[in-house]
């Protein structure tokens, strides 16, 4: 059996690659919506985003606002952390963090009863600033995020990127997320998502942010 492969420059793969989604999708995306969907299609090669990827009005352009503003990206995840471009982000004074890891989020929440997503989620809520969530992995950090908003303990955050991946409350989770009002939100509406997507859609507005051309 023989097989030939494309002969593409390094440089040209990722350009080639959305020329492959954009002919596959075989229908127009909103544009405002579209380098976001297509960086979520070329991360993940599932083409059931194009239709999963629910958007409240507005929301590209507050993410984009938000990192142009140096927001600060909080994870529910060290592997969402690690996939968001901070170079880019950096050079508009924002900053990535994630709390899961600290020892004494760790402790808080098992004295508690809760998980360490919850209580990192409380962390960024007191730290009084614009944020931007980026969940990909745990249902309980939405939960917790709806939970802080309702309290009035969280201010209204930039943006809230919904996208925990599994089977137990997360599809549930982010219908709580879906009804909020007057928030701003990119969710994956079902079992899909991951790390890996939450952090891809921050990149999508940051190179949105930055003039970046790729999408």
């Amino acid at each position: 059996m023989s097989i030939e492969l494309q002969r593409v420059a390094p440089a040209e793969i990722e350009a080639r690659s959305m020329e492959i989604i954009t002919e596959e999708l075989g229908r127009e995306l909103d544009p405002e919506l579209a380098p976001v969907i297509k960086r979520v299609i070329h991360t993940s090669a599932d083409f059931d985003y194009a239709d999963n990827l629910v958007f409240s009005p507005g929301a590209v352009k507050r993410g984009v606002e938000a990192m142009k503003n140096g927001c600060t990206i909080v994870t529910d995840t060290q592997m969402a952390l690690a996939g968001i471009n901070k170079r880019v982000l950096g050079k508009f004074g924002g900053e990535v963090m994630n709390f899961v890891a600290d020892p004494d989020v760790a402790e808080e929440a098992k004295r508690r009863g809760v998980t360490r997503a919850t209580v990192s989620m409380e962390r960024a809520a007191a730290l009084g600033r614009p944020l931007v969530f980026a969940v990909g992995n745990s249902p309980t950090a939405l939960v917790a995020i709806r939970d802080l908003l309702e309290a009035g303990t969280l201010e209204q955050p930039a943006l809230i990127i919904g996208v925990p991946v599994g089977f137990v409350n997360v599809v549930e989770s982010k219908e709580l997320i879906l009804e909020l009002e007057n928030i701003p939100y990119i969710v994956a509406r079902g079992r899909k998502g991951g790390s890996n997507v939450a952090a891809a859609i921050c990149n999508a507005l940051l190179y949105l942010a930055s003039g970046d051309a790729r999408e």
